[in-house]
């Protein structure tokens, strides 16, 4: 078992960047929030702090338009470039789905035609515990998966707010990510077990729960945003600006999770081997 990836959003700023390399970090992520002011400078340059000190850049364009979207990779030039539309895995919701599910994959064939040197990471909305149908959504996502994933070198796991009933909006309108929240693990555990590519996991993750959610749900990585946001005199978390205390203890626990793994799985090998030449003294 190789070590968890630890991945950080939303970094904009080559000094926070290098902060979080020196953290341990593994992936840091960058958002374009806006394609009228494509290009940014400080953004360019932190891509290029992260790729220098050895970790992958992933940039999120917050717009959907193809020719925008490759200006913003020829300029950029990130490791990968992470998708996170929003896609419902209700069953009321399939028919919507299906009439932008083309034009989702067409996207993600044309990027990996014109810039084969970077990956292409693919969020999957997973509810929170509670929601009815659950049989069904997993059913749904797990077919999502599969249609992405000649396309995709990642999937995300990511918390989608609310429900068909609720019609909670979410934090960036068409947008799954930033909640803050967890989603339901079971559904996030069969995708990770039935994923032929690497899955992060995402929704919620701090330093409080990332041992779990390494140690239960082994999955590729784990993606934290709004639980290591830097927090306002509310107590609110503030986008863009991360608190590295908070880093510092979630990589800590991410790497204390990732030890016990490792002994754990000696100590499976061990077990065997002393079955295996057991039986070879007996004969």
């Amino acid at each position: 078992m190789g070590k968890t990836i630890i991945q950080i959003y939303e970094v904009q700023k080559p000094k926070e960047a290098e902060a979080l390399v020196d953290l341990g970090v593994d992936h840091i992520g960058s958002v374009l929030t806006d394609s009228a002011k494509l290009k940014n400078a400080a953004i360019r340059k932190t891509v290029q702090v992260i790729q220098q000190a050895g970790a992958k850049s992933g940039l999120i364009p917050l717009f959907k338009d193809q020719a925008i979207i490759f200006q913003a990779l020829d300029y950029y030039q990130p490791d990968f470039v992470h998708f996170c539309d929003l896609l419902s895995p209700f069953p009321r919701d399939q028919a919507k789905v299906a009439h932008n599910f083309d034009a989702l994959l067409s996207l993600q064939s044309a990027v990996k035609d014109r810039f084969p040197q970077i990956e292409i990471m693919r969020s999957l909305s997973v509810p929170r515990t509670g929601i009815s149908q659950t049989d069904k959504i997993q059913k749904n996502i797990l077919r999502f998966a599969g249609l992405f994933a000649p396309f995709s070198n990642y999937f995300l796991i990511d918390t989608l707010i609310g429900s068909p009933v609720d019609q909670s909006p979410q934090p960036v309108a068409g947008y799954v990510g930033i909640t803050g929240e967890r989603c339901d693990w079971n559904i996030a555990g069969a995708i990770i077990t039935a994923s032929p590519i690497p899955v992060i996991l995402a929704g919620g993750i701090s330093d409080e729960n990332v041992f779990e959610a390494i140690t239960t749900l082994k999955p590729a990585g784990v993606d934290s945003c709004t639980r290591t946001n830097a927090v306002d005199k509310q107590g609110r978390p503030v986008r863009f600006k991360k608190d590295m205390k908070k880093v510092q203890r979630l990589v800590a626990e991410a790497r204390r999770a990732d030890e016990f793994m490792q002994r754990k799985n000696n100590a499976h090998i061990n077990v065997d081997a002393k079955r295996i030449y057991g039986r070879r003294e007996v004969i």
